[in-house]
């Protein structure tokens, strides 16, 4: 179960959008990450790979925790709004939420749910 500092740590490194980092700091060796329905996919190393890549495909990034976050036992609810500004002027606006079950003071699973449709870039 994380403590309520660890949970903390967490959110406000996500919130720097140092994604990467925070997988690497925050999650199991065999973490796995699902969104919605899709198969979950393994892997700390892959996992930050994945966020460094979509880091550098966006010109800017807000990551903004919406509070209440939800601490139960091993299992944590966050409220995430991500907004990726695009190099051709386009935006994604992303509202999503993500439950987490821990392992001690690291993430061993993560979903992610959210309406799909919101991937599209638009102009905002």
């Amino acid at each position: 179960m994380p403590t309520p500092d660890t949970l903390e740590r967490f959110i406000a490194l996500v919130e720097t959008n140092a994604h990467a980092d925070a997988v690497e700091a925050f999650y199991t060796a065999n973490a796995t990450i699902q969104e919605n329905q899709s198969a979950p996919r393994a892997g700390r190393e892959n996992h930050a790979s994945r966020e460094r890549q979509l880091l550098a495909a966006a010109r800017q990034v807000t990551s903004t925790c919406v509070r209440p976050v939800f601490l139960s036992g091993d299992h944590t609810a966050i409220r995430w709004i991500f907004r990726f500004d695009w190099p051709d002027g386009t935006a994604t606006l992303m509202e999503e939420m993500g439950h987490q079950r821990w392992e001690g003071e690291r993430i061993a699973e993560e979903t992610f749910f959210y309406d799909p449709a919101q991937r599209v870039p638009r102009v905002i």
